[in-house]
């Protein structure tokens, strides 16, 4: 098979690290990638929103499947366009990503197929939402409705920081038009938990379960990022109460989207809270998370292409998954600045010693190299260490052993992934 993939971040070197181990695969792309990616794909310097250059690509070098990472665009319709131009493409058409790309569509949709959620509203005009938040107090959580990269979200102890994030999201627009309207919920607590399930239209198989850490600084301290390190399996999310998660949310919402007439299929990402009351929705995603992917697909032993041509096809009801019992950790290393302002251009040395460490893999993320190999920070996310042992605690030694291996003093990293399932 020939294979494209779509993106630039640690998720996409993932994704091809794991596709270029299939030996159904003939040639593997990545648009536009980045220097890890390059040694496992060839690069090609297409921009993810370039949609209709991807397709002319993937229509001129004969891709069979076209694999998206990021979630713009999937929500941009990315498959759409290639299934028009008759390629096949492994994620939810423009219809169907409205999961991810609207909060007020995934509640909406909810409440139709009575999936458990958090109370919410959603406010187009600040001065009502800020009325609202000073009539209900905090803790509240307040959530751009549109696509944020992540950085959407705030979860107000108080009821200063809620009309603080108004007034960011609203007013100054930080997150573009994602921000001309709001959905404010209810503060869930438990333990947050990110279930990765393969949908094809109909039936869906579990990628697995991690713990994300979203808090850029240790202890869940300073504002959410894209995540900054994971760890797989998730202790709090045993296979029974996965299941009834499944039962109770990812098949309602996969009826509920086929009987819309817009079935999903691809990855879907549910962001649970685990709750007395059982597993409620906070978020769903079309997409692999990032850092997850990282840490999941390092668990995967069986082939990863036939599965996502499956989920395409529609014929994963009788397909079946095989996972090493090993435990993984991801540790993502980002720019000094980041998630605010991230320096970019700063030398990362020590890689190669690294990676040769044993159960050691690293994913780039935002890196470039210069045209003597040297490799630069380009991004806020930089890398992502991963590691696997037998316990949870040999996967982050190991991880954290690679990570002081790396010289790159404008670098930093959380020092505590984990620790929530090593506290338990």
């Amino acid at each position: 098979m020939r294979v494209l993939v779509v993106g630039s971040g640690g998720r996409e070197h993932a994704l091809c690290w794991s596709i270029a181990s299939s030996p159904l695969l003939t040639q593997l792309w990545c648009a536009p990638g980045n220097p890890g990616i390059a040694t496992v794909a060839t690069c090609v310097p297409i921009g993810v929103m370039d949609i209709a250059a991807l397709v002319d690509f993937a229509r001129d070098n004969a891709i069979d499947l076209v694999v998206p990472g990021p979630e713009a665009p999937l929500v941009a319709g990315i498959t759409d366009a290639m299934e028009a131009a008759g390629i096949a493409c492994c994620g939810p058409t423009r219809a169907a990503a409205q999961l991810e790309g609207s909060k007020t569509f995934t509640k909406e949709l909810c409440d139709a197929a009575g999936i458990p959620t958090a109370r919410w509203e959603r406010f187009e005009d600040p001065e009502e939402a800020r009325a609202f938040v000073r009539r209900r107090g905090a803790p509240i959580v307040v959530k751009a409705d549109g696509l944020a990269a992540g950085k959407g979200v705030v979860v107000a102890a108080t009821e200063a920081e809620a009309l603080a994030a108004i007034d960011a999201i609203m007013e100054a627009r930080i997150h573009g038009d994602s921000g001309a309207a709001v959905v404010i919920e209810e503060c869930l607590t438990g333990d947050e938990v990110s279930l990765i399930m393969l949908c094809d239209g109909e039936h869906a198989l579990p990628l697995g379960a991690a713990q994300d850490h979203k808090r850029v600084g240790d202890g869940d301290t300073g504002p959410n990022t894209g995540g900054m390190g994971c760890y797989a399996p998730a202790p709090m999310l045993p296979p029974d109460l996965a299941q009834a998660a499944i039962d109770a949310i990812i098949h309602p919402a996969l009826a509920e989207m086929a009987r819309r007439g817009t079935p999903f299929r691809g990855i879907l990402f549910a962001g649970l809270m685990l709750t007395p009351d059982g597993a409620k929705l906070i978020e769903f995603n079309v997409r692999f998370g990032d850092p997850e992917c990282q840490a999941l697909l390092l668990r995967l032993r069986s082939d990863l292409l036939p599965a996502l041509l499956a989920a395409h096809d529609g014929e994963l009801a009788h397909f079946d998954l095989r996972w090493h019992e090993r435990a993984s950790v991801a540790v993502v290393m980002a720019a000094r600045g980041y998630p605010t302002a991230p320096e970019s251009g700063s030398e990362i040395r020590g890689l190669a010693a690294a990676a040769a460490k044993p159960d050691v893999q690293i994913f780039h993320a935002g890196t470039a190299a210069d045209a003597d190999g040297t490799i630069r920070a380009a991004g806020g996310r930089v890398l992502t260490v991963c590691a696997t042992g037998v316990t949870l605690q040999a996967a982050r030694d190991a991880a954290y052993d690679a990570v002081a291996a790396i010289d790159w003093p404008e670098g930093f990293c959380r020092h505590d992934i984990g620790w929530r399932a090593l506290a338990r």
